[in-house]
Order: structure tokens, then sequence, then C-alpha cells
């Protein structure tokens, strides 16, 4: 494949607005979002890096992503509005992510979906790149990985030669068919993307495929790993997902703790 595609420019970009604004949001929405940013750096999915976009609750072909920024800092005044291309609304002047694509063609394709989280979360970088060897569900809080992620290997889209980020729509669009109809897809070298239909759903997802991968990396060593059937997969699904709210009131609360001065860092 050729590398034609590569991308060696910086991690994020300064773009001129180049839609109309759209109807304002519900304020919860951008709350939630907000609260997300804080809650995937206080779970440790995310550190200076990563990003959680949702989708426009009034209009399908919008979605919102924090400007350029560490996600434990994001506040309100740093949500900027996209178009499923990734074309700013709103940005006025702000650096914005490069690897919006992610999330706008992930939206396109997946209506079923209304947010995403793109994280290099350390335990599931490892599984990533060792051949033979899949993220599986090892425990019920993580149903939702099923009997494998799939990998998304930037080299069959970008060519031998890219910096790994998801810097064009391009890869967005193929990132978006290797996650298919799942719910997690591993990118190769790089980290995770997790979808979700709500941000609550998505964030839950985000954490929890974390711990499941430092859970099953932990297993491997000590001998031969009992995976989820998919029969079982598919009940945790429909069963511990139902109670999403229980732990993000738990982090919201937590998250809110340590940025009022009351809570630990």
């Amino acid at each position: 494949m050729s590398s034609d595609h590569s991308y060696t420019g910086p991690a994020s970009v300064e773009i001129a607005d180049e839609a109309a604004p759209s109807e304002a949001p519900s304020p919860d929405l951008l709350n939630e979002l907000v609260a997300a940013n804080h809650i995937l750096f206080d779970q440790g999915v995310v550190d200076a890096f990563g990003h959680v976009a949702v989708r426009h609750d009034k209009r399908p072909d919008r979605f919102f992503l924090a400007r350029n920024m560490a996600p434990g800092q994001v506040t309100r005044d740093d949500i900027v509005e996209f178009t499923l291309d990734g074309k700013a609304v709103d940005a006025g002047g702000r650096r914005v992510y490069l690897e919006r694509f992610i999330h706008g063609q992930i939206l396109r394709a997946r209506p079923d979906v209304n947010a995403v989280v793109h994280s290099h979360s350390h335990s599931i970088v490892p599984l990533s790149v060792v051949q033979g060897v899949q993220l599986k569900a090892i425990f019920h809080m993580a149903g939702f990985i099923g009997t494998g992620a799939p990998v998304f290997e930037i080299r069959e889209a970008g060519g031998d030669s890219t910096d790994l980020l998801i810097s064009n729509n391009e890869l967005g669009r193929a990132l978006a068919q290797k996650l298919d109809r799942h719910d997690i897809v591993l990118m190769r070298g790089h980290g995770s993307t997790v979808a979700g239909n709500s941000v609550k759903q998505a964030v839950y997802r985000a954490v929890y495929a974390e711990l499941n991968a430092r859970y099953q990396l932990q297993a491997m060593q000590l001998g031969e790993v009992t995976f989820l059937t998919p029969g079982e997969s598919l009940a945790c699904i429909k069963n511990v997902e139902g109670q999403v709210q229980r732990p993000w009131d738990l982090w919201l609360e937590q998250a809110r703790l340590r940025r009022s001065g009351n809570g630990a860092l």
C-alpha cells in the first residue's frame, strides 16, 4: 500500500470555521461531555491525551468535542461543534484535535452511536501489538468486548509511514469500517476507540475496557484464560450495562470533589 496518505504534521491544528452554527444543544448534553472528560482522566483512561465526543442532540449530523487540550482541564467554554466531516462550526481560532475524524466518521457510519471515546489507556496498547492475542471479555463488567475486539491496522489504509494518527476522513472511514458493529476497536500501537449510545455508556465502556485489559494481561501470566462465551457477553450487556448510572454518579461526585478543592488529588 502506498504511503501517500501519511501525515507528518502536528497532533493539533488551527482551522477556520467552515460551517454555519446550528440550534443550541441541551445544556445537560454539554455538561455531560465536560464531566466525561474529567471522569476519564480521573479513572486513568486518558492522561494529557485522548478525547471524547458526543452527537448533537438536535442535529445528528453534528458533534461536540473539546478544543485541543488535556481532558482533565476541559470546561464548557472549551467545547467546539463540528460537522461529521470534521469541519469546525465555532472554533473561533482555537486549536482542535487532529483526530476529530475518529468521531465524525464513526458517528456517520453508526446512527446507533451517540458518543465515542478515544484513548491510549496503558493496558490496552500491549494487546494491540501482539500477534495471536486479542482483547476478549474476561469479566461481567466488560461483556461489551465480546469474544474478540478487532484491531485496526493503519498500514492497510495509510501505508507504512504514518504517525499512527487518524488525521483525515479517509483514515476515519477505515477505522469506522474496522469497528463495524463492535463496541470497541483496538488501534495497533496507538490505543482504542469505544462507542456507546450515550456519553455515560461510552465512558463506562472505556473505563471497563481498560480494567478488562489489565485483568487479561495478569491472567495470561498465570495460565490459560477462561473468557466469557458469546451468550454470557450478551447477557452481561443487557443486565450489567443497565446500571451505568450507578458508576457514573460515583465518578461524577469524585470528579466534582477533586475540582472543588474538597477532595484529594
